[in-house]
């Protein structure tokens, strides 16, 4: 699967105002320029993991709420994912996935 940079930048963006933080709070704290978390924020600027684990302990936020959307925490988490996963699928293989889930759900109980 490939990375939504715009996605990403969108998520930093909006998690960057909940803390009620400016572009120049957050490029003083990370030591880049304004025009470095703009350009993030847009998606125009890929950030590497090491940036990104950073970002999200400035704006405590856990890497996968803005990778993915959901953090492992939440408890809806891959739900959107596994939708739609399952709206691309067979009738059939919606049950043998669902038949292996609960297999599996049920031997780790």
């Amino acid at each position: 699967m490939a990375l939504d940079y715009l996605v990403i930048g969108e998520r930093i963006r909006k998690s960057r105002i909940e803390n009620k933080l400016t572009q120049e709070n957050l490029a003083e704290k990370l030591n880049v320029s304004v025009a470095f978390i703009s350009r993030i924020e847009r998606g125009s600027a890929h950030v590497n993991l090491t940036r990104l684990s950073e970002i999200c302990a400035i704006l405590n936020i856990d890497e996968g709420t803005i990778l993915n959307g959901t953090s492992t925490e939440s408890t809806n988490y891959l739900s959107d994912e596994f939708n739609e996963l399952f709206k691309n699928c067979s009738k059939q293989t919606q049950r043998l996935i669902y038949d292996i889930a609960k297999l599996i759900i049920n031997e780790t109980k």
